[in-house]
């Protein structure tokens, strides 16, 4: 990677961070300037304007997203099994509001940017695209088939777990019993239509 490119992916690591922590608002050259601790100015020599930040931040997500979905599909072991399915969705739940918080974080302000923004929007679409294809090839794996409209409702319900999860109040969470992550995955694949038990059945086990 050319000092260019290096410099670029701190910029945009710094800008994930300003904007999950201070939100779109706190979104500036000078912000993410003091968070990469480099030269005030720098953010905007690379991108001069606030449209400029955000298609950057939106672009470099979905670019981490994408390959990490095209790794994951490409070394799909022989012996895969439904239940390592759910176990994957639920590390992926657990994961949103855990060690890749930040991450998706920016990714709901990028969702709230996206209404006005046809740039970002744009992307999104993309990112969200490479999540459904994901959902279709790992069930077709295991023998299941999910279409993409089931694949995009799972896509949909993860997102919204993760951002009523890092949102409402942590005893709520536990009250809603959202931070069942194994118990919710199971029933969203089953709202998606992906799992064997009557989906009434499953989502009364969840709800208890």
């Amino acid at each position: 990677m050319t000092q260019r490119g290096k410099r670029r992916e701190l910029l945009a690591d710094a800008a994930i961070e300003v904007l999950a922590r201070d939100g779109g608002r706190g979104l500036t050259h000078r912000a993410i300037d003091r968070e990469a601790r480099v030269p005030e100015g720098t953010t905007k020599n690379y991108y001069p304007t606030r449209n400029a930040l955000f298609g950057a931040i939106a672009h470099y997500l979905a670019e981490q997203h994408v390959a990490a979905l095209e790794a994951l599909c490409a070394h799909i072991p022989e012996d895969v099994c439904p239940d390592d399915i759910t176990a994957l969705y639920a590390a992926m739940l657990s994961r949103m509001s855990g060690n890749a918080r930040s991450q998706f974080l920016a990714l709901f302000e990028l969702h709230l940017e996206a209404v006005r923004n046809p740039e970002v929007r744009a992307v999104l679409g993309e990112l969200s695209r490479a999540s459904v294809d994901t959902a279709v090839q790992l069930h077709a794996a295991v023998g299941r088939r999910i279409g993409r409209r089931g694949a995009g409702l799972l896509d949909a319900g993860m997102l919204g777990v993760a951002l009523s999860t890092l949102s409402l109040p942590g005893e709520l969470v536990g009250d809603l019993g959202l931070d069942d992550t194994e118990g919710l995955t199971r029933a969203l694949l089953t709202l998606g239509g992906t799992r064997d038990e009557p989906a009434l059945e499953v989502l009364r086990d969840w709800a208890g």
